[in-house]
């Protein structure tokens, strides 16, 4: 399956949503403080397991907390390691 989703934030359920054709195929759960974003977790439906789904909503989530000027908390261990594997986000974390 290829899939290209649509990700949105959706501030009422404090979660990006990704969509494919109207479908959800999965979210990633937040909380903002101010100047801050905390991801708490991130699931994909098993349907959308392995087609991209989550790496896309990560890199779309952490593109807008850039573009808010955010710094990000991943407590949600997906995202995490996201940023882990990809140096180009790890300037977003927030420092301890």
């Amino acid at each position: 399956m290829s899939a290209t989703p649509v990700v949105t934030d959706d501030p009422t359920q404090q979660a990006y949503v990704a969509t494919v054709d109207g479908t959800t195929a999965g979210i990633a759960e937040y909380r903002r403080a101010p100047g801050s974003v905390t991801f708490t977790h991130t699931q994909v439906e098993d349907a959308y397991e392995g087609t991209g789904i989550g790496g896309a909503l990560v890199r779309a989530a952490l593109d807008d907390a850039r573009e808010r000027g955010e710094t990000v908390v991943p407590q949600c261990s997906f995202v995490a390691g996201w940023i882990d594997r990809h140096e180009d986000y790890r300037d977003l974390l927030q420092a301890e």
